[in-house]
């Protein structure tokens, strides 16, 4: 069998297809990862793969049970709003430190990726949403120079969004998001960048503010329980 993959940085290869295998679906909650079989299916030995899945184990992706095989989490409720909480505190974090470096350039740009947000939407295009939505962030997130900061917010993104990337979605949850990034630029461009912060932690990103959507956009999340037993 010819590999699905080259063997230029293997390790990262085989995470990406494995983290596809999520956001598709392909891979579900409650899945067991076959070593022997994932491996033959790549053409790869099972380092790179090991190396891969302690990756999205560290992730919270997956379990590893010594003896007893990998199995994919399921997403609960309390994941949920534990990463609320954990986005919010470092979101508002990054404002504080990011705002006072913004330009207009940076804010014209954020009001572009509304618009382009809201043609999105429009279309029922939720993909296009969801990327535009990562670069608003992002604008304010890559100026607060916290390396470690940045990677945990997008790890937890990747857990919320991706585990598997809905066909469906909220339409009024999304439309309801665009109105809060519009709040949030109007605050930054008037430089209220503690107001920013609060409202980034305790609306925009409160898990008890958005429940009501969170609670349709994620129907089949368990209230408790984040591993497999």
């Amino acid at each position: 069998m010819a590999p699905v993959i080259n063997h230029k940085s293997l390790k990262d290869q085989v995470y990406e297809y494995l983290r596809q295998q999520l956001r598709i679906g392909n891979l579900r909650p409650g899945d067991e990862i076959k070593m022997d079989k994932t491996a033959q299916t790549l053409g790869i030995s099972k380092t790179p793969l090991r190396d891969a899945l302690l990756q999205l184990a560290m992730e919270n992706f997956v379990t590893i049970k010594p003896r007893r095989g990998v199995y994919v989490n399921p997403l609960t409720l309390e994941d949920i709003k534990n990463a609320y909480e954990i986005i919010g505190a470092l979101e508002s974090l990054a404002i504080l430190k990011a705002g006072p470096l913004l330009t207009s350039q940076d804010f014209d740009n954020m009001a572009k990726l509304i618009e382009s947000m809201k043609k999105a939407i429009a279309c029922d295009d939720f993909d296009t949403y969801y990327e535009r939505n990562l670069d608003f962030h992002n604008i304010y997130l890559r100026p607060c120079s916290n390396p470690e900061l940045i990677r945990i917010v997008n790890t937890l993104k990747k857990r919320l969004y991706d585990f598997p990337r809905q066909s469906k979605f909220v339409k009024e949850w999304e439309e309801s998001s665009i109105i809060e990034h519009e709040n949030l630029l109007s605050l930054l461009q008037q430089g209220k960048y503690e107001e920013a912060a609060r409202f980034i932690r305790d609306v925009h990103w409160s898990f008890e503010v958005q429940k009501k959507f969170i609670l349709q956009y994620y129907p089949n999340a368990t209230s408790s329980g984040s591993n497999q037993g």
